[in-house]
């Protein structure tokens, strides 16, 4: 029989589960991707999506309304910052003359760095 904390358990493993490939996920793009800002990209995206995904799960596996309460102030924290502190470095890096690699400055597979 399928009680309520086996339902819990599942879907708070599944966001465990998602969070955890959207991490994964955005640590191949930064690897993969050719020049800052796709790269800033990947990483702001990481950190905010799988971040909350994770913040979920742990929320469903809280014991305590005050440990949901410190989890979804956390999450609201890191909803409210990543996004700015991804634009500053964005900011910054576009200050100081880096500019985004445009069609014509991509390398093809198989150049040479």
């Amino acid at each position: 029989m399928i009680t309520l904390d086996l339902i819990r358990d599942i879907a708070s493993w599944l966001l465990f589960i998602l969070g955890g490939a959207g991490v994964v996920v955005g640590a191949i793009g930064i690897v993969r991707f050719p020049d800052f800002y796709t790269r800033l990209h990947a990483a702001g995206i990481t950190d905010t999506a799988g971040a909350e995904l994770i913040l979920l799960g742990m929320i469903l596996q809280a014991p305590s309304w005050l440990v949901v309460a410190k989890l979804v102030f956390i999450g609201f924290f890191l909803f409210m910052t990543s996004p700015v502190s991804t634009h500053a470095i964005a900011h910054a890096a576009w200050v100081v003359g880096l500019r985004p690699m445009l069609g014509a400055d991509l390398k093809r597979e198989g150049d040479e760095p």
